[in-house]
């Protein structure tokens, strides 16, 4: 008898990790092995933390890196401080950032420990001079100014 209860046993333990490990975007164990992202976009942030954002003075630095296909990039502050993550949700303005142009921006700390910051309220000052795209064109078209 314990020998079937043991084949039971082992055949759901199989079909459950054969159903996990073949999961496609429409099945319905996607969801349970879905970790949530790191990443605090405006979306995503509480009411407490934009409010100490928008609390925070402008601060100014030079974007570093973005790329408009991942939606982040980074920005190097003026003060010489580590760099700071900036999402494309943060960014403010109907231009796509380029590394060297000179933002303007506020301190959001990131929870949970809220030890580190991320860049918002993002306003490019001073454009480099490459072409800048809008937002609205699609990645390989030129700007019309």
């Amino acid at each position: 008898m314990r020998l079937g209860n043991t084949e039971k046993t082992t055949s759901v333990i199989t079909k459950m990790s054969s159903s996990s490990s073949t999961n496609t975007p429409d099945s319905p164990n996607r969801s349970l092995l879905q970790i949530p992202s790191p990443i605090v976009t405006r979306r995503t942030r509480t009411k407490s933390t934009t409010e100490i954002a928008s609390n925070n003075p402008d601060v100014k630095g030079k974007v570093k890196y973005f790329c408009r296909t991942k939606g982040h990039g980074f920005i190097t502050p003026d003060d010489g401080n580590a760099d700071l993550f900036l999402h494309i949700s943060d960014i403010e303005g109907e231009y796509v950032p380029l590394e060297g142009d000179e933002v303007t921006y506020r301190l959001c700390p990131i929870p949970p420990k809220r030890e580190k910051y991320q860049a918002t309220h993002v306003r490019i000052v001073n454009f480099t001079p490459e072409v800048h795209h809008r937002w609205d064109c699609k990645p390989n078209e030129d700007a019309h100014q």
